[in-house]
């Protein structure tokens, strides 16, 4: 069931917010469920819409063990900094979601005590996305036999690279956008047709940037993948810890190797025009377990 303000503020009342995401739950999308006497479940927004991110947070009255949890049969990471009374976990909602509710759970348990179970219905609201009609060079809508086996093979590629799982968290602090000066197109989600060709809907953020304009690591993170890709053209994806990933597509140029640990604001590689394109541009996208979502929502996230 829903609680009440007062009962919220009592059991809330000694602790200060010392997470970088403190802003997201001051705002009134804020849901918030009883798991029990001394633990609050709160979600950062109640109608989430499909593509979006979003932080759940339980905060106890007493220090906790262990904390885990699922929207719907997507497993959550939880993890908590200094304090084992505020565990905190991303959801994420596909951009292809069917609109309805979904059930968020979690269990928490404590240091003394029976585990504390509660759950509540997310309601997924649609994310209206537009419809975009591009002109690109032709082989890359009719492919031929060669670059259908290539497509195929990094398509395979990449659903291996994201679903693997690290349940180490590796970022600290705020995301930041991957290029300076330089503003979203608000493309994420649009449903593309290429030369009147309908094709999935565009998953990352495109930012129309010069090329050899510098690209940088939105958080720290392992690099996992860095090649030439038929679509997305040079690219570089970043493994963030606990199911989270950050890839850069169609860059001129790359300046990582698998394997390396990078710090946020890393250089990584330069904008291009490679794979894809219609003109120089970068392509950033994120995923969070199977959930395509929006890279803009995790920045708004730490603000």
């Amino acid at each position: 069931m829903l609680v009440s303000r007062a009962g919220i503020s009592r059991i809330l009342g000694a602790f200060l917010l010392t997470t970088s995401y403190a802003r997201a739950f001051e705002e009134e999308k804020l849901a918030s469920v009883s798991c029990g006497e001394s633990v609050v479940l709160r979600i950062s927004d109640g109608a989430p819409k499909q593509g979006s991110i979003g932080i759940v947070e339980l905060r106890s009255e007493a220090p906790l063990v262990s904390v885990n949890g699922f929207l719907g049969s997507e497993p959550l990471s939880f993890w908590h900094d200094d304090d084992a009374r505020v565990f905190q976990a991303l959801f994420g909602v596909d951009l292809q979601k069917s609109p309805g509710t979904a059930a968020l759970r979690a269990k928490a348990v404590p240091e003394s005590g029976p585990a504390l179970e509660c759950s509540v219905e997310l309601r997924i609201a649609d994310g209206a996305f537009p419809v975009q009609r591009l002109e690109v060079a032709p082989k890359y809508v009719e492919l031929s036999s060669e670059d259908l086996a290539r497509s195929k093979r990094e398509s395979a590629e990449l659903a291996e690279v994201f679903s693997s799982r690290t349940n180490e968290r590796l970022w600290r602090g705020p995301f930041r956008a991957p290029v300076s000066d330089y503003h979203p197109s608000g493309s994420f989600g649009k449903r593309r047709v290429f030369n009147d060709q309908p094709r999935s809907p565009h998953s990352g953020e495109d930012f129309s940037a010069p090329a050899g304009t510098p690209v940088r690591a939105t958080a720290r993170g392992r690099v996992v993948l860095s090649k030439g890709l038929f679509f997305l053209g040079n690219t570089v994806i970043l493994d963030h810890g606990l199911g989270l990933f950050s890839f850069y597509g169609h860059l001129s140029s790359i300046a990582v190797e698998p394997g390396t640990l990078v710090e946020s604001d890393s250089t990584i590689g330069q904008v291009g025009a490679t794979g894809r394109v219609t003109g120089a541009h970068l392509h950033w996208g994120v995923r969070l377990g199977d959930a395509r979502v929006d890279p803009m929502d995790l920045i708004a996230l730490g603000r």
